[in-house]
């Protein structure tokens, strides 16, 4: 069955998950799998080659890790994580890394998961949504995806799950648009649709109840910023310190635990600059995961793993592909 492991990957690195599916509450999206998937892709990693949480944070720091040991990690705080996932960590019991970010404890969760659910429960097709957004945003783009073309390609290569259209709607929102810009049009959008997004907050996000759940279950829950900025890297010092001191004292609070006891994170959308190294580092963070797998220069990253901060990751849906 191992057959996870090959030359390409053959190096410690957490596994990332962020959506799953079942048959009633949470439905299919894209990229998200099921139990019977997640048994599957267990299987094909290889149970013994998946540690605990503790165990690769313990080997990490004493610089014991090896190469085909790797450990699970989830971000974002998706409720489906706590009904679909956990129950299967608990019976194979494998102790996994939660990684929140914090608004959502004061009930302003990022409008990401309403605008995925959104985009997955009332149109035919992804491709459907995406022709309905550029029809309501009416600007006029093909200059700005000429003049993106080559990171379009770069994109491609780099995240390979996601289609074109997929990359050019992410360019959009993120750099053609303001936040306000892009969250206007789609508030235009729910409102065409009657979709109250409000009454799905339980459904989609954790409650402070889940993570004490997961701490007293022995999973490790650690930061991933307060309010989950798609460009971290482009907040100045102040603002990202903020950031991680915000969820930091979010999470101790919940958890009635000293801060000095929280040590991991992964950065959100893996987007970090050396501020942010630097910023966790003061925080007393010992442990940072990346979003992928490739060593990033520009970043000043000189190899794989290039620090404790910059654990590489593989995207669970990636892994699919390859059982597939």
């Amino acid at each position: 069955y191992f057959v996870y492991f090959n030359q390409s990957n053959n190096f410690f690195h957490g596994i990332m998950f962020h959506h799953f599916h079942d048959h009633g509450i949470h439905t299919k999206s894209q990229g998200s799998i099921d139990k019977d998937d997640f048994y599957k892709m267990i299987n094909f990693i290889g149970k013994n080659n998946i540690l605990d949480a503790n165990i690769f944070f313990e080997k990490l720091k004493n610089k014991q890790l090896k190469g085909k040991e790797v450990c699970l990690t989830f971000d974002d705080g998706i409720k489906a994580q706590i009904d679909v996932a956990l129950p299967v960590l608990e019976e194979l019991k494998i102790k996994s890394f939660f990684f929140v970010y914090t608004s959502m404890f004061e009930g302003k969760p990022d409008n990401l998961e309403f605008f995925r659910y959104f985009r997955m429960n009332f149109f035919n097709s992804v491709d459907e949504f995406y022709d309905k957004f550029y029809e309501i945003l009416d600007k006029d783009l093909k200059s700005f995806f000429e003049n993106n073309n080559d990171i379009i390609k770069k994109k491609k290569i780099k995240s390979p799950h996601y289609s074109i259209s997929d990359i050019k709607f992410r360019l959009v929102r993120d750099n053609f648009l303001t936040k306000s810009q892009y969250e206007k049009t789609m508030f235009l959008m729910f409102k065409e649709k009657q979709f109250n997004h409000k009454d799905f907050s339980k459904k989609l996000f954790f409650q402070k109840d889940d993570l004490k759940r997961l701490d007293n279950l022995g999973h490790l829950v650690g930061l991933h910023s307060h309010n989950n900025p798609t460009l971290l890297e482009k907040l100045n010092w102040d603002e990202q310190k903020n950031e991680y001191e915000k969820c930091l004292s979010s999470i101790s609070n919940i958890l009635d635990k000293p801060k000095n006891e929280i040590k991991y994170m992964s950065h959100p959308c893996g987007s970090y600059n050396n501020d942010t190294l630097k910023i966790l580092k003061e925080l007393g963070v010992e442990l940072g995961f990346k979003q992928i797998m490739t060593i990033e220069p520009e970043k000043g990253m000189k190899k794989l793993n290039n620090s404790f901060l910059e654990i590489a990751r593989q995207n669970h849906s990636a892994i699919f592909k390859k059982m597939n």
